[in-house]
């Protein structure tokens, strides 16, 4: 199985800890993310992937042949010219998919104990078209389900842009936890170019095709978005 880790941020809210230090090697408990998540993919049966790179590309690089791929074919998807976001990104990347299989997406800085192959079930016993993890905990932007978990718009709390893509009575507001299995029938159907995020796509999608909300609720899962929240994580994580 193939998966692509979104890798190129340039963990702005980590700093200072993001100075000399890419996003993708800082660490939780002494291990860098990017490793947790390698081997949380490996686990589940994943043997092929890629990682995009932007902010100090080379020490994510140098990691990688330090550790010999973990064992497993690891391509590099070079953003250093021009950081692409999670649609620019995944197009970029799109020649990687090319064994007409369900992959993953994983946001590097996502540390959690989600049952990946229960999603990757649930992904293909509904014949999504795209699975994305959620929950419900505060945020300031959530997706938008209906009560077959079929996703309809996204709010903006902050700013209350709401976007509808399917009409419902009641919307279940849920918050994205930047994982996410898709059909490579996505890649046909990016016509965005440069910087974007994938979300615009679900929603253009989501008019015709389905996209479906799995809700773990019951996982540990942080955002390791600032030097607050990886206390946090290390903290729990430590006590279990």
């Amino acid at each position: 199985m193939k998966a692509m880790i979104f890798a190129a941020g340039e963990g702005t809210r980590l700093k200072p800890l993001t100075n000399n230090t890419p996003k993708a090697l800082i660490k939780v408990n002494g291990v860098p993310m990017l490793e947790l998540v390698i081997k949380n993919l490996i686990n589940i049966g994943v043997n092929e992937i890629i990682i995009n790179v932007h902010y100090l590309a080379n020490q994510v690089i140098d990691f990688l042949k330090s550790k010999n791929n973990f064992g497993i074919r690891i391509e590099i998807s070079d953003e250093t010219d021009e950081l692409l976001d999670t649609g620019g990104g995944l197009k970029k990347a799109s020649w990687f998919f090319n064994d007409n299989k369900p992959f993953i997406l994983h946001n590097v800085d996502i540390i959690s104990n989600i049952d990946l192959t229960e999603m990757l079930k649930f992904h293909n016993n509904n014949n999504a078209l795209a699975t994305l993890a959620v929950r419900k905990r505060t945020s300031s932007r959530y997706l938008m389900f209906n009560n077959k978990q079929v996703l309809c718009g996204w709010e903006n709390k902050k700013n209350s842009i709401k976007i509808i893509s399917r009409s419902s009575k009641v919307f279940s507001f849920l918050a994205f936890s930047g994982i996410h299995i898709i059909n490579p029938e996505v890649l046909n159907n990016i016509n965005e170019n440069g910087r974007f995020s994938i979300i615009s796509t679900y929603f253009a999608l989501s008019r015709s095709n389905l996209i479906l909300a799995y809700q773990h609720n019951k996982d540990y899962w942080f955002d390791i978005g600032s030097p607050k929240k990886l206390d946090i994580a290390e903290k729990y994580i430590s006590s279990l």
